[in-house]
């Protein structure tokens, strides 16, 4: 069984299909196959060398930086090329932080915490970025990056809420899904606890349904420390945080 956040417009039921309209798996793969098609269309850009011009894709360019694009829904595929990213950065240089751009609707639960333990796991501290929106597990690696390094633009839209799955078959098998989405329900909401500060009762009152936020809101949620309105101007820093930074050791 695929566990996958909902999407926005799914219907819930207790269940058989517990996920239903714009989030079926049908048009999931669509969306994921559309997105893919766009990106075919990635630019390429011109950096100069002592060797001369060397051309690299738009986010082959981004990662020199140290920066990570997640665009898109969550999936196996998406999550493999992020984490593949962080273990280089890694191995390049354990004390820079990375910074990790989000513009996702969420995706699928366990692909989305193999980012999260990624995450965690590595020594550079992870400064998160949502720009657009960073729905259902998009959210949740967002609020996941290190203190004082979650950033929101002013009209990125941020949405929590519980996961959902889909099950067929025998009552018996039916009942082991619903029992381990609930399981994954009690896990997500530990987790955005932890890096929310907000209590465990708050945040299960949040996950019921969807919960819609502003970038204020989130900042006030414990999800973003802040929202940034212009790029900040100090060469010495990376995005407004000193290059040097180092990952707390709570993370």
């Amino acid at each position: 069984m695929g566990v996958a956040f909902r999407g926005v417009g799914c219907v819930r039921g207790l269940l058989g299909n517990v996920c239903l309209g714009t989030t079926s798996y049908f048009n999931a793969q669509f969306s994921c196959s559309k997105w893919a098609r766009s990106m075919s269309l990635v630019p390429i850009v011109l950096d100069k060398t002592n060797h001369g011009e060397r051309a690299y894709d738009i986010y082959s360019r981004l990662l020199k930086d140290r920066i990570i694009c997640l665009m898109g829904p969550i999936n196996d595929e998406i999550a493999s090329l992020v984490i593949a990213q962080l273990l280089y950065l890694q191995s390049e240089d354990k004390k820079l932080p990375i910074h990790l751009y989000i513009n996702s609707p969420g995706g699928v639960v366990t692909a989305g915490l193999a980012v999260y333990d990624t995450m965690q796991y590595i020594r550079p501290a992870v400064a998160t970025w949502c720009v657009g929106q960073a729905s259902s597990m998009g959210s949740l690696l967002l609020a996941a990056g290190a203190p004082g390094l979650r950033f929101a633009l002013p009209h990125a839209r941020i949405m929590i809420h519980q996961p959902s799955g889909s099950a067929h078959g025998q009552a018996s098998d039916i009942k082991i899904h619903a029992e381990e989405i609930l399981k994954m329900r009690k896990i997500l909401n530990a987790i955005y606890a932890t890096h929310t500060k907000q209590p465990i009762e708050q945040i299960e009152k949040w996950m019921d349904r969807d919960y819609f936020m502003t970038a204020d809101e989130a900042v006030t949620a414990g999800i973003v420390d802040r929202v940034l309105k212009e790029a900040p101007s100090a060469k010495t820093e990376v995005h407004g945080q000193p290059h040097s930074i180092k990952k707390p050791s709570s993370c």
